[in-house]
């Protein structure tokens, strides 16, 4: 019984990392080298990890999606999708992909004259399932050598934490003062009928 309760807890836990890693910013320097406009197919359940079209295009199985391609400090290629997240999850509330599109280009630099620029965005990237991370802000920055701290990640994370932490000790207070009790109590009836017999 205790196996089956601690791998409960870990596909919890696992399952519940996942996702706020998938959603929780994530800051890259990079160099942007390209944008562009490209048709995308939405796989039937891929589509959880694209963002959600408007109602009239909602039976589309396919749509326009911009890019921004750009290389990281390392020289490994990121491509980013970069797409409006409106009203929907994760709450980025973001509605100028237009804009965004239009400082990825002027921020295009050459390996000889690079123009480095912190990327803003949730996600993952998978070339086997076709998935990009969205970029939902890009700034531009002095030096490759720029650190960005995600304060926003450690605050959320140590409420989250805090949170989870103050749930736990109120269900085990709970638990010590109403279940408990109760539960002795149908204990010592039960055996007080067992010693009867």
């Amino acid at each position: 019984m205790t196996y089956v309760k601690w791998t409960f807890w870990l596909l919890v836990t696992a399952f519940v990392g996942a996702f706020l890693h998938y959603t929780l910013p994530q800051h890259d320097v990079v160099r942007v080298v390209n944008t562009y406009q490209e048709r995308q197919d939405l796989g039937d359940w891929t589509r959880i990890f694209w963002s959600s079209p408007e109602d009239q295009s909602d039976g589309l199985a396919n749509r326009d999606v911009q890019f921004i391609s750009t290389v990281t400090v390392e020289g490994k290629p990121v491509v980013f999708r970069n797409e409006d997240t409106g009203w929907g999850w994760p709450p980025y509330f973001k509605f100028d992909t237009a804009n965004l599109q239009t400082e990825a280009d002027d921020l295009k630099s050459s390996p000889e004259n690079p123009k480095w620029a912190v990327v803003t965005h949730y996600g993952w990237r998978s070339e086997i399932l076709s998935i990009f991370p969205n970029a939902v802000a890009i700034k531009a920055v002095d030096s490759k050598e720029t650190t960005v701290i995600p304060w926003f990640n450690i605050i959320f994370l140590t409420l989250f934490i805090m949170l989870v932490l103050t749930i736990r000790a109120l269900w085990i207070q709970f638990r010590r003062r109403s279940i408990d009790p109760v539960l002795e109590d149908m204990a010592d009836t039960i055996e007080d009928v067992t010693d009867r017999f």
